[in-house]
C-alpha cells in the first residue's frame, strides 16, 4: 500500500512538533508547508528532524516546502496556519486574520488534497473549521475540530495532579466549544474506575473545571509571546493516528452535528469513533438537566462566534 502522506499546514511550534510526533510514531512521510517567507524555516525543522531520524532509526522522511503542489495527495491534512494568541486576548480576537488565512488554505486544500482527512487546529476553532467546511465542500466525516482532545487531557492532567494518581488512570470527557464555556462532565469522570466525585469535593473540582477552561489562557500568560504548542501537536497526533491505523478510537472532536443535541450545521465538539472512515460515528450522550444546560451555554458560544464568519 505504501506510506501515507501527512501534510501540515504551517510550519510553527505546533507544526514541527507535529512533524517531529508523525515520523516518531512512522505514520507516513511529512510534507512541512508555509508561507514563502518561512522557507528556510520550514527546510531547516525538515533537515533536522531528518538528522534525528537518523539517530533513532525513524523511516519517516520530512520535506519542508512552501509549494502547495508538494502536499497535493496527501492523507492527512493538518492545519495549524494562523496567528497564535498572546497575553490578554481571547481566541475570537484571532477571527478576522485567522479567517483570511483559513480561505487560502481552505482553497488549496479543494485543489490539491481532496480526499485528505482533515483536522483544523486553528483558533477560534469551532468557527475555522466551519469555514473550512463550507469553502472545501469535503464531506462531514473528513473535516474535524481538534479541541476535545486537548480540553480533555488537560482535565485528566489537573485531576490526576489533585488526586495523586496517574493520569492514565483518570477517564474523562470533555464536550462543547473550545472555549470559556467548555463542558467538563464531571458526573461520568472517573479514577481507577471509581467515580471522581468520591475522590474530590466539589470546591476543588470546581477549581480544575475552572482551570481546565482556562488552560490556554494560562499557558499564553507564561509564554508571553505565543500559546501552547506540545499538548495540541500530541492531540492532533492522536486524532490522525486513529485515520491511519484504523484504530477505531472514541475521542471528542469537533464535528458537524445534524440534529444531535437539538444542533445543525454547527461543529461542536462530541465524542466520535475515527477510523479509516474518518469521522464513522457520533455519539450522542444522555446529558442531565445541569450538563444540557452547560452545553447549550458552550454551543450558543461557538454560535456567536460562526454568526461572525463572512464567506
Amino acid at each position: 500500500m505504501g506510506k501515507k502522506r501527512i501534510g501540515l499546514i504551517g510550519g510553527g511550534q505546533i507544526g514541527g512538533n507535529l512533524a517531529l510526533l508523525a515520523v516518531q510514531k512512522d505514520l507516513g512521510d511529512v510534507v512541512l508547508y508555509d508561507i514563502p517567507a518561512a522557507e528556510g524555516l520550514v527546510k531547516g525543522k525538515a533537515l533536522d528532524i531528518n538528522q534525528l531520524a537518523a539517530v533513532d532509526g525513524y523511516e519517516a522522511r520530512v520535506t519542508g516546502t512552501t509549494d502547495w503542489k508538494d502536499v497535493g495527495g496527501a492523507d492527512v491534512v493538518i492545519i495549524t496556519a494562523g496567528i497564535p494568541r498572546k497575553p490578554g486576548m481571547s481566541r475570537e480576537d484571532l477571527l478576522e486574520t485567522n479567517l483570511k488565512i483559513m480561505k487560502d488554505v481552505a482553497a488549496n486544500l479543494k485543489t490539491h488534497c481532496p480526499k485528505a482527512f482533515v483536522i483544523n487546529v486553528a483558533n477560534p476553532l469551532d468557527a475555522m473549521v466551519y469555514a473550512l467546511h463550507k469553502i472545501t465542500g469535503f464531506p462531514r466525516t473528513h473535516v474535524v475540530g481538534m479541541a476535545g482532545v486537548l480540553d480533555t487531557a488537560r482535565f485528566k492532567c489537573f485531576v490526576a495532579e489533585a488526586v495523586g494518581c496517574s493520569p492514565r488512570d483518570v477517564q474523562a470527557l470533555v464536550l462543547g466549544g473550545h472555549g470559556d464555556d467548555m463542558v467538563p462532565l464531571l458526573r461520568s469522570a472517573t479514577v481507577g474506575g471509581a467515580p471522581l466525585t468520591e475522590f474530590l469535593s466539589k470546591d476543588k473540582l470546581d477549581a480544575i473545571v475552572a482551570r481546565t477552561r482556562n488552560g490556554g489562557a494560562e499557558l499564553v500568560g507564561l509564554y508571553k509571546t505565543g500559546s501552547a504548542y506540545f499538548a495540541p501537536a500530541a492531540s492532533a497526533i492522536a486524532m490522525a493516528e486513529a485515520y491511519v491505523r484504523d484504530s477505531k478510537r472514541i475521542l471528542p472532536a469537533a464535528v458537524l452535528l445534524e440534529g444531535q443535541h437539538g444542533i445543525q450545521g454547527f461543529f461542536v465538539g462530541v465524542p466520535v469513533r475515527i477510523g479509516a472512515g474518518g469521522v464513522e460515528q457520533i455519539f450522542e450522550l444522555q446529558l442531565d438537566a445541569q450538563e444540557k444546560a452547560d452545553f447549550e451555554k458552550s454551543f450558543q458560544s461557538v454560535k456567536k462566534t460562526v454568526d461572525s464568519v463572512k464567506l
